[in-house]
């Protein structure tokens, strides 16, 4: 039995069980990228932590349906523009692209990716409820969100006294309060617009993920998350204007957040101008070892760049890479085991126990890095117990485990193929093979271990009925 799935969500600041609010399905919504520049490590950060969350909850049974939007309209786009003297959407369709191609790298797969400019009636709607629930007001072209007519405003960042935030400075003069903020802008002199019931404009920045997000999520959403510096105001706002709008709370029943991606002790962004670019990184490094590199600590805890700590998430992949692929001959080349000794038992009993610890670690809070700490203890026992003796029982046992490991972290894709070289895997004998060991097992009185393999068995379609002295099988 694998422990339940526990996740620290921002909203309550503590740990919760995970449940999703419909059986079996996971609506997640990750905060994307504004198209004015490269995609950096930072990003990656958070793209990865949660590609790998979305993996893990995979690999337990749940369905997750991931959409992670596009910002193609914002200031830094059209003062890119400025800057550069190009038209803003060559700028957006460059970075896009440069977006595209990362996470194609990455091995990160987004079902929708949803982009601002396409959905502008459905955020001219979503203003204009909100005008009419009393929520939002119209002046001189553009529409605010009234903060004091939510009173729950602050719960997600802890922020208590409203008087101290000040939100589009430059709109000051024409807000009832400096704290609200801007649904939709007015548009000014030779910027894009387009025409709305309050004149023409562009959306604010917060209202395009309360709108797509909903659009294809549905209320609620199951988990919403970003980067930490996306809690306020940005995720502040989002579940103000939304629970706002559909009179649902809560609107998001998890939100979880990655910490910041440090370089030289500051925080890596463009402001700061010490980004480094996937585009750099993925010419130096392999994306398997960046992905190693990236949860190496746990998602919400600071990570630091340094050359030594990308050479240890290299060395660790290349372990990591050999042990798989000596697994994988023997089980290409290998001959059928009759028996398993003492010793064998005990190495499959151990791989069973760290197994169940990358397990216990990734339910609680997706923590990647003691996760990661069994996967190198698995290593080593692979390069001790496993490749020197050259079981196609032990590889077997092995080769399952690797591949757990692989589905979450996504590194081994091109090294777990047992089909390959002109050899195909006999499934009949594989089977056979397999309920051998699952015997041996039972004899020993493991029987956890063997009622593991049936139960992964039967989820493979395979059904296996028990006798007294074997067991026979039937694909269902």
């Amino acid at each position: 039995m694998l422990p339940e799935i526990v996740v620290t969500n921002t909203l309550s600041r503590k740990k919760e069980v995970f449940k999703s609010s419909t059986k079996e399905v996971v609506k997640m919504y990750i905060c994307g990228p504004t198209v004015y520049d490269y995609t950096h490590l930072g990003h990656a950060r958070t793209y990865v932590a949660f590609d790998v969350i979305k993996r893990y909850l995979t690999l337990r049974g749940y369905n997750v349906f991931h959409v992670q939007n596009i910002t193609d309209i914002d200031d830094k786009i059209i003062d890119r523009a400025k800057k550069e003297n190009k038209n803003w959407l060559d700028i957006v369709e460059y970075y896009i692209d440069d977006y595209l191609d990362n996470l194609k790298k990455l091995k990160i797969n987004v079902h929708i990716h949803p982009r601002v400019t396409h959905h502008i009636q459905d955020i001219i709607d979503f203003i204009q409820a909100l005008i009419d629930k009393g929520y939002a007001y119209v002046r001189n072209g553009s529409v605010y969100f009234e903060v004091d007519r939510y009173p729950e405003y602050g719960k997600l960042s802890g922020r208590i006294s409203h008087e101290e935030w000040r939100q589009e400075e430059e709109y000051l003069r024409e807000k009832k309060k400096p704290y609200d903020f801007a649904l939709w802008k007015r548009a000014k002199p030779g910027e894009p617009f387009w025409e709305s019931p309050w004149g023409p404009g562009r959306p604010g920045w917060h209202i395009e993920c309360s709108t797509m997000s909903s659009k294809y999520l549905g209320v609620p959403i199951d988990i919403h998350g970003g980067g930490e510096d996306l809690i306020f105001p940005h995720h502040e706002n989002e579940i103000a204007q939304s629970e706002a709008y559909y009179g649902v709370k809560p609107w998001v029943r998890y939100w979880l957040h990655t910490g910041y991606l440090k370089i030289h002790g500051d925080k890596m962004s463009k402001s700061l101008g010490n980004i480094i670019t996937l585009k750099e990184a993925t010419k130096k490094w392999k994306p398997e070892v960046l992905r190693i590199w990236l949860v190496s600590a746990h998602y919400r805890s600071q990570l630091d760049y340094t050359e030594e700590a990308l050479k240890q998430a290299e060395r660790i992949y290349d372990r990591l890479v050999l042990a798989a692929d000596n697994v994988v001959k023997i089980l290409r080349n290998g001959d059928p085991d009759f028996s398993l000794t003492e010793e064998d038992i005990n190495t499959i009993s151990q791989l069973h126990v760290l197994r169940y610890r990358f397990h216990k670690a990734m339910s609680d809070d997706f923590n990647t890095s003691k996760a990661l700490s069994a996967v190198y203890e698995a290593t080593s026992l692979v390069f001790k117990k496993v490749v020197e003796k050259g079981k196609v029982g032990l590889a077997l046992v092995s080769y399952k485990f690797f591949s757990e490991v692989n589905n979450v972290l996504g590194v081994l894709d091109d090294v777990l193929s047992i089909s390959g070289k002109g050899v195909v895997i006999d499934v009949e004998k594989l089977i056979n093979l397999i309920l051998d060991v699952r015997q041996q097992l039972r004899q020993q009185k493991m029987y956890d271990l063997s009622d593991y393999i049936r139960s992964e068995l039967q989820k493979l379609g395979i059904k296996v009925m028990d006798y007294k002295d074997h067991s026979e099988w039937v694909m269902m």
